[in-house]
């Protein structure tokens, strides 16, 4: 009896933590889609802005192309060839963040390592919907890491979700967390990403395939050198 009720108390405080896990999983997710919300409102307004300030100075340009002179004719027309591409980038910035904003499973699939929180051959296979991807992993790294990720793959796609599930699938196996699935690690080798991937997007996906690991590698030559210079301060110390 008391084991069935020792058994009967952790189930239901597994099931407890289950439930607070899934609950902080969905809280993150509506943080991340609410960031990404306000960084394409943030990118809409500036191209917006350039927009203003393009049109402005284009409707100059042309104005003084009209009272140019022969010589002042070349210069002229360079200027307001120089404007309308600016305009036209513009407005393409615009175009993506409002497509971004409306298709929400539009995003990216980041494929990135941490040598030195986690060891070789650990990848965490993610997603963000934000217009700068990059900032999403920069915050990962600053999060409960000691060292900053490197990033091998950053995959746009038109369907993120349906991609990083499909991957997710692919390497169930090589979960390092078997437990709770929201811990997108897995131990693999990046060859095999890489090849999933290309298979599934039916592209030549770009992949660095070497982690620089720059802070870990920096970290443990100052820790190789320091005890040589303790050595030697103390030396001279004693010296003295």
């Amino acid at each position: 009896m008391k084991f069935e009720e020792c058994k009967l108390q952790y189930q239901y405080a597994l099931k407890k933590q289950e439930e607070a896990d899934e609950q902080r999983i969905i809280k993150e997710q509506i943080r991340e889609e609410q960031r990404a919300i306000k960084e394409y409102e943030r990118a809409i307004a500036e191209a917006e802005k350039e927009e203003r300030i393009y049109r402005e100075l284009l409707n100059k340009a042309r104005e003084e192309l009209l009272k140019a002179s022969e010589s002042e004719r070349a210069f002229a027309e360079q200027r307001i060839a120089e404007l309308e591409q600016q305009l036209l980038e513009a407005e393409m910035k615009e175009a993506r963040a409002k497509s971004m904003a409306e298709q929400t499973r539009k995003g990216h699939v980041y494929v990135i390592s941490n040598i030195g929180s986690f060891g070789e051959d650990v990848y965490k296979i993610g997603l963000t919907r934000r217009l700068d991807p990059m900032g999403r992993v920069k915050e990962l790294g600053d999060a409960s890491v000691p060292f900053s990720f490197d990033v091998h793959a950053m995959i746009y796609s038109d369907d993120a979700p349906a991609l990083e599930a499909t991957l997710h699938r692919e390497f169930r196996e090589h979960r390092v967390n078997a437990v709770n699935l929201r811990k997108e690690f897995f131990q693999v080798d990046l060859l095999s990403i890489k090849d999933a991937v290309d298979t599934i997007v039916d592209i030549d996906a770009d992949f660095k395939m070497t982690a620089l690991a720059e802070e870990y590698y920096e970290s443990l030559r100052l820790q190789a050198v320091e005890p040589e210079f303790d050595k030697r301060a103390l030396t001279s110390t004693e010296v003295a």
